[in-house]
């Protein structure tokens, strides 16, 4: 079993404030394919309001040491 990082907004792979990068490197994940992944979502489901959980998230998760 791995032991993840901490969620933390991410300071080397950030767009606007690093949540999705963050969260790609929670999860392992491409930080690119992450941000289409979420794009998507947002885009295609009426119950994700991408940008509130953005700025939610922005508020909520402490940036990277």
């Amino acid at each position: 079993m791995s032991i993840r990082p901490p969620l933390r907004r991410s300071r080397r792979d950030r767009m606007i404030a690093g949540v999705v990068g963050g969260l790609a490197d929670y999860f392992g994940i491409d930080p690119g394919l992450a941000r289409i992944i979420y794009v998507l979502v947002s885009i295609f489901s009426a119950a994700f309001p991408g940008i509130v959980v953005y700025i939610i998230l922005w508020i909520l998760i402490p940036q990277e040491d």
